[in-house]
Order: C-alpha cells, then sequence, then structure tokens
C-alpha cells in the first residue's frame, strides 16, 4: 500500500473531514467572497440549456465577484450578460478543447518520461500539458514535438519538481491508522441505504482489502474495516478515493469539521468545484490551508504506472498526512486530498507546488453513499413517490418499481415498507422485498426522504400476492478445497472452489475459528489484523439471496509467518516492448527503516541491455534509478541472468508498503521479457 495518512478522532466520536483553521489573513474566507462565490454557483446552475450548450468553460472572477463563461460568438455573450454574468469570447469551443485533449491523452499513453499533468485550462482556453525537464528522456523528445505539431491549442509548461501522492509519520491531532501503516488524513463521514457509517478517504490510503482501521497507533482504539470485501478503494485513472466502514461500539459520525482551534464549520452538502473558487481542506499535518482553484478535471501521472485522471488543482498548500483529508466550498463538501509537493508551498507560482484532490461526489456517487449534514434549514419534505407498481413475484418475493419523487433540495433515497414494517431501503426508484411466504397476499408503499431527514408521504399502496410453491429453503453446497494462497506476519489469503445452488450463491463468511472474519462476494479473500507466527483455523461457508447458509468448508490450518523476511518476490511475466514500460509490484510487509543498501534483483530475457532504463519506486513516491540508457551510439549486449542493483535508500524510506519496478524499452527491434524480481528491503 502506499503511505498513508491521518484524521479520525482519537476517542469517542469520529469527527470526520477535520478542519483547522491557522490563525493567518489567508486562512479566512471574507463573507462576501463567500457570498459571491454561492450566487455563482447558484447562477451556474440556473443558466438556460441554450446558453449551457454553448460554453467552452466556466469559472468564478474572484476580481468581478461574478460568474464568467467562454463562449464562441458575440451573440452568446450577450444572452450571456442577459442572464446576469460575465461572458468572453474565445476561439475554441468545448468540443474542440476536447478533441485536442483526446489527442494529447492518445500520445501520452499509459505514460511518457517527465509529462504528469495534463487537462483542460478554461481560463485560456488551451490544453496544458506539463513536464519535469529532470527526468526527460529522448521518449519525452518524440512526445513534444508530436503534441506541438497539434498547434498552439496545446501549452506545453516546464518545471523541474512535480506532485507526489503524500505519506506521512504519526503526528499530534486527529488521525487514523490503517493496520500497522503510517496515518491517513479522515475525509467525510457518509451513511449507506441501510444506515450503515463509514467515511470517505483517499483510495491509496484503503487499497487494502479488509484492513482494520484504528484511532490511535500500534493498532489500537479500532474504528472499523478500509476497504470491505476490497470493492471499496480505488487508486487509478477512475480516481483516488476510499472507504472506512465505521463498525466499532462508540464511534459516532459527526457532520462538523476540525478547524484546529477556530469554530468547527458543519457541512450542509456537497457541492463541485469550480475554476476561481476559494476552497480550504484540513489535513493532520498542514492543518487548515485556503487557496485557489486553478483546474478541474486535470490529470496527473506520479510515476510507477499511477495515473489518475478528473482531478481538482489547487493553490492552497498541503503536506505529508494530509491525504484522505476533506475538502471544503465554504460549509459544502467538495474533494478529498489526494496529492500535492513535498513541502508546504504558500501562493504557488509553478504548477508543480500545487494540491490536488478528488472531487467528493464521485465517490458518493460511486458507492451510493450518503453525506453526513447538520446545520440545514431545509424542512421541506420531497413528493410522494407516483405510479408505485409492481414488476414480478416469485414464491418468495415482491419486486417494485415507482416513478422518481422531486425535493427543494434533492432525493437522497426511499424506504419500501411492507404493510407498517420496513422492508428495504434503496437509492432508486426499483426494489425487491424477499424472505416472503408463498401464496401469500402483501401490502407496500414507498416513501421518499432527502439528506436533511425530511420523508415524504406513502405512496399509493401496491397490493401483491407471491405466486404458489415453495420458497428457497434449500442452502448452498458446501465451498470446497479450501486453500492458502500465501501468509504474512499479519494476514492469510485464502481461495476455495464456488459453491453451487438452486438460485444462487450471493456471497460467502469467512470463519477465523467460529468467528466470521470477513464477508466477500468472490471465491477469495485475505483475513488481516493477525498476529505474527500464531497458528489459525478457518473454514468458509456459502450464503443464498434468502439467507440460507451451507454447511462450512473442511477447515484449514494456517501459521502466519515469523515477521522477519525481509526479500519479497514478484513471479509474474511482464513483457518488455519497444517504447512502452513494463511495471511490477511486490507488498513488503517488513517493518521499519528500509535497509541500507536496498538489493534489488531482476530476471528478465532481453537482446539489448543497453536499450534499457530501471527504476525502483518505493512506497514514499521516490524514484530510484538503478540504470539509464547510455544514450547515442552503443553496441547491444543481452540482459544478464539474475542481474543484482543495490541504491542506498533516502532519509526517512521505510520499509513497508507496494514497491514498484519500471523497465522502460527507449530503443527500437528488441523486445523481451520480465520473468521475475525480488527485493531486500
Amino acid at each position: 500500500m502506499r503511505s498513508k495518512i491521518i484524521a479520525a478522532a482519537c476517542g469517542s466520536v469520529l469527527t470526520i473531514g477535520a478542519f483547522t483553521a491557522v490563525p493567518n489573513a489567508a486562512a479566512v474566507q471574507p463573507d462576501v467572497r463567500a457570498q459571491q462565490q454561492d450566487e455563482a454557483h447558484q447562477r451556474f446552475k440556473g443558466l438556460s440549456q441554450g446558453l449551457r450548450g454553448q460554453l467552452a468553460g466556466h469559472w468564478f472572477d474572484s476580481a468581478a465577484g461574478k460568474l464568467t463563461v467562454a463562449v464562441p460568438d458575440e451573440q452568446a455573450a450577450r444572452q450571456a450578460r442577459a442572464e446576469g454574468i460575465n461572458a468572453v469570447v474565445v476561439r475554441r469551443s468545448a468540443a474542440d478543447l476536447e478533441k485536442l485533449l483526446g489527442d494529447v491523452k492518445k500520445l501520452i499513453g499509459d505514460g511518457v518520461p517527465g509529462v504528469y499533468s495534463w487537462g483542460v485550462d478554461v481560463r485560456d482556453n488551451q490544453v496544458d500539458v506539463t513536464v519535469n525537464t529532470t527526468r526527460r528522456t529522448e521518449a519525452t523528445e518524440r512526445f513534444l514535438e508530436k503534441v506541438r505539431a497539434l498547434g498552439d491549442g496545446v501549452h506545453v509548461s516546464e518545471t523541474t519538481s512535480q506532485q507526489r501522492q503524500q505519506a506521512g509519520t504519526v503526528q499530534a491531532g486527529s488521525p487514523w491508522w490503517p493496520g500497522s501503516e503510517s496515518n491517513c488524513s479522515i475525509g467525510f463521514a457518509a451513511t449507506d441505504a441501510n444506515g450503515g457509517k463509514h467515511f470517505l478517504t483517499a483510495g491509496h490510503c484503503t487499497n487494502d482489502a479488509n484492513q482494520a482501521a484504528y484511532g490511535q497507533s500500534g493498532q489500537q482504539n479500532r474504528i472499523g474495516t478500509s476497504n470491505v470485501g476490497g470493492s471499496r478503494s480505488v487508486n487509478a485513472r477512475e480516481g483516488d478515493m476510499g472507504v472506512v466502514a465505521v463498525t466499532e461500539a462508540g464511534w459516532t459520525l459527526s457532520a462538523a469539521v476540525n478547524t484546529w482551534g477556530q469554530p468547527a464549520i458543519t457541512v450542509t452538502g456537497s457541492a463541485e468545484a469550480m475554476v476561481g473558487d476559494r476552497v480550504c481542506h484540513s489535513g493532520n499535518t498542514s492543518k487548515w490551508q485556503c487557496g485557489e482553484v486553478k483546474y478541474t478535471n486535470k490529470a496527473v501521472d506520479y510515476g510507477g504506472g499511477l495515473v489518475i485522471e478528473g482531478l481538482t488543482w489547487t493553490t492552497a498548500c498541503s503536506k505529508g498526512g494530509d491525504s484522505g483529508g476533506a475538502w471544503l466550498l465554504g460549509d459544502k463538501a467538495v474533494g478529498l486530498h489526494d496529492g500535492g509537493p513535498s513541502q508546504c508551498v504558500q501562493n504557488p507560482t509553478n504548477d508543480a507546488d500545487l494540491s490536488i484532490f478528488q472531487p467528493v461526489d464521485e465517490a458518493l456517487r460511486k458507492w451510493n453513499l450518503t453525506l453526513v449534514t447538520g446545520g440545514s434549514n431545509d424542512t421541506t419534505a420531497p413528493s410522494v413517490p407516483g405510479n408505485a407498481r409492481s414488476t414480478g413475484t416469485t414464491a418468495s418475493s415482491v419486486s417494485l418499481a415507482w416513478d422518481a419523487s422531486t425535493d427543494n433540495v434533492g432525493v437522497t433515497g426511499y424506504d419500501v415498507y411492507n404493510g407498517s414494517t420496513l422492508a428495504t431501503a434503496v437509492t432508486g426508484t426499483t426494489a425487491t422485498v424477499s424472505g416472503l411466504r408463498a401464496d401469500n397476499d402483501y401490502t407496500f408503499t414507498i416513501k421518499a426522504k432527502d439528506a436533511a431527514g425530511n420523508a415524504s408521504a406513502a405512496s399509493a399502496a401496491v397490493s401483491a400476492r407471491t405466486r404458489p410453491g415453495t420458497a428457497d429453503a434449500e442452502p448452498p453446497t458446501a465451498p470446497d478445497n479450501l486453500r492458502s494462497t500465501g501468509v504474512t506476519a499479519s494476514s492469510v489469503s485464502l481461495a476455495w472452489n464456488a459453491s453451487t445452488d438452486n438460485v444462487g450463491v450471493t456471497g460467502y463468511e469467512v470463519l477465523n475459528g467460529s468467528a466470521v472474519a470477513t464477508t466477500v462476494t468472490g471465491t477469495t479473500a485475505t483475513v488481516t489484523g493477525l498476529n505474527a507466527d500464531t497458528a489459525y483455523t478457518f473454514s468458509v461457508r456459502a450464503v443464498d439471496a434468502a439467507g440460507n447458509q451451507s454447511k462450512p468448508s473442511a477447515e484449514l490450518n494456517a501459521r502466519t509467518s515469523s515477521g522477519n523476511t525481509r526479500t519479497f518476490t514478484n513471479d509474474t511475466d511482464y513483457p518488455i516492448r519497444d517504447f512502452q514500460v513494463a511495471i511490477s509490484a511486490v507488498r513488503s510487509t517488513a517493518t521499519g527503516s528500509a535497509t541500507n543498501p536496498i538489493t534489488v534483483k531482476v530476471d528478465a530475457t532481453h537482446t539489448c541491455l543497453e536499450d534499457l532504463n530501471v527504476t525502483l519506486v518505493a512506497p514514499s513516491g521516490r524514484a530510484y534509478a538503478l540504470m539509464r540508457t547510455p544514450g547515442g551510439g552503443y553496441s547491444c549486449h543481452p540482459f544478464p541472468a539474475g542481474k543484482a542493483f543495490t541504491v542506498v535508500p533516502g532519509a526517512g524510506e521505510t520499509a513497508s508498503g507496494t514497491w514498484t519496478l519500471r523497465i522502460g524499452d527507449n530503443g527500437p527491434g528488441d523486445t523481451g521479457v520480465l520473468s521475475s524480481w525480488s527485493l531486500t528491503v
């Protein structure tokens, strides 16, 4: 896992997205600006469809205190001004910019050395590409030649540094710890359709499935479980976002944001930030910091094959230890901290010193979560769901549908009642109520609800009768061939053969002894939070939609490792192709600082050693050059078997986390395979 960041209350109240104001003028949002920004966002929401379809971009102009839009001609500009907003006439339409950006993405492919960000600059009506010149190669020069041929609609900026996904150490404040790793900051509290408690944070803080989450260092004061089932974390092109389930007694969710010494801010909802907005964030290290949004929907290449798109870039200062923390626009949640420079830079003039966040609404939508809010004056209930109807029945279930309700703020979900009993809660406009008796009459109603807790009146009643026959009472077959696929000092990975069922298996419960350790939908699982050098007994049972459980599988005995292992290997084959980068990763569970020196052994076949660049990327994001192409004329030699490299780690480099080997082929006509590599750290 990449190094983490911090932010959870060390006590009975979990204050999500703790933000703290530092006593300086830059950290205070004047009321007048906040009002102007709110008005700009409301005006943008209220734009006529005719004008909205012509926009090439929009932003908040802090000097004028108004929404500004980019339009193709003076007629559209006059229409915009008639709607009370500023307008500028630009050369390129939104379609033009999108095509240019698509052309740039094709040239970048899976990555170009030194090219670390690309996206549309709406204020300059162009596509921006940023290059770190310290990582420039011949491949970079070829890319720049091609990208400049696209014309003046693409602007290339050069820097000598770049952002990284920030790491941190244990700090005083409100941290949370993923297992035994370094701390991460909490983003925002959220609930699911069934009332389950969660908080959002960064995906690179939650990439280990079913990892214990703690409120204190040393694996103390457990909060819950990170990335339950392995499906609640993303750190890839889609975004950098993850979910921690809050399951332990004594932890409650709060809409209050820690402002580090000043009055707390209460989150009242969420919003999408626009260019020019003044936003603030709270993290365990840099505390409360504010700045201006410079770009939205812009991509970043952190190296090691990690490219993330759709991020927001700001001038706010940040530090390692802030990852996952909350970003606010006034009292609206807008983002989760993703990365930034290696040190806090106030009022940056270089894009390499900007801080970056993942838009929070995308995370809420992905996992169907509802933001925990407070301080709202919303007392208006949603409209009654219309056209409630039955869409199908079985011997044990009734499927329902209805037309969506409306609300002055927004509908967050629907409660489905079987008579007067709540049967299920959903976020969409369909539901299936299961566990019913065969050949029986039932009456259902639906109520809509909003984020403030207002509920509509009940829909018209829907009568339905289940089909004759026998409801599903048949359990699945017991999983077989339970086996261990790997152990560490704190975890055991398991796999088994799938069960069968007369209707369908919906999941599996993994038992550690007699206790359920984790629940998954597939046929693999990793049980974490175990003690080193300890024997455990596991079994697995299958579950179907009716709640029937299979008999447990045969028991499997497994023992965790002693925790002293410091050599880790990846034996997967990766092709080495001309002008591409082969990327392979290993997960180190070694504790403490990295050894000095670090040893890397590479087994690969390639006919031209001199074509290759070999780089080791640490969990901290540091890149260590192991071998570099000489450049110019040279004779080719085969890559030697078992080639070993050593490297001196940087100050503070820790052993634990994901280490990545990158082999870039910068010459034509020679291909090969990375067959195995090992890291001794």
